[in-house]
């Protein structure tokens, strides 16, 4: 299985990859895990957005996928959302390398910031595999519970996940 990585800034996606990409989402988070919520929340437009595309059909379609999102007015730090692999393509290691990429992606625009996620409950031993820490108590976010994640830059000691 071959897997073409694109990162993307909102304004470089096609109107097809931007289609895609909204279908798979709402496939994982809204139709999958029964979660009713604003998907297109106005964050997309700024933030970057790292796809996987596999060209198993007729035309190359998403198979994993996340978006990072800058710090700024909103955050403090940058964080990682809407992490996502197709249903037909887990237990690959694809969750795996796209957060490995996104890692690197953030280590080279921010080497001195922290990483935030806000984590379904269920991933946070996957997300400690990546050295995120807890740093928050539990908490519900669209009827799914939650936790705050942090991954520091090497050599800090940052605690807080603010923004």
């Amino acid at each position: 299985m071959e897997i073409q990585w694109k990162l993307s800034a909102f304004e470089e996606l096609s109107t097809e990859e931007l289609y895609e990409i909204l279908h798979l989402r709402q496939q994982v988070f809204i139709v999958e895990q029964q979660c009713i919520y604003q998907d297109c929340d106005g964050h997309d437009k700024k933030a970057l957005h790292l796809v996987g595309w596999s060209n198993r059909a007729e035309r190359p379609e998403p198979v994993a996928y996340l978006r990072i999102l800058h710090p700024g007015k909103e955050r403090i730090f940058p964080s990682v959302g809407r992490v996502l692999t197709h249903p037909d393509f887990r237990g690959k290691g694809l969750g795996r390398e796209i957060m490995a990429r996104c890692l690197h992606t953030l280590e080279e625009l921010y080497p001195e910031l922290p990483v935030c996620i806000s984590a379904q409950q269920y991933l946070i031993s996957f997300y400690e595999s990546f050295s995120f820490r807890l740093s928050s108590n539990g908490y519900e976010e669209d009827g799914i519970p939650h936790i705050k994640m942090i991954r520091n830059p090497s050599g800090t000691d940052s605690t807080g996940c603010i923004g």
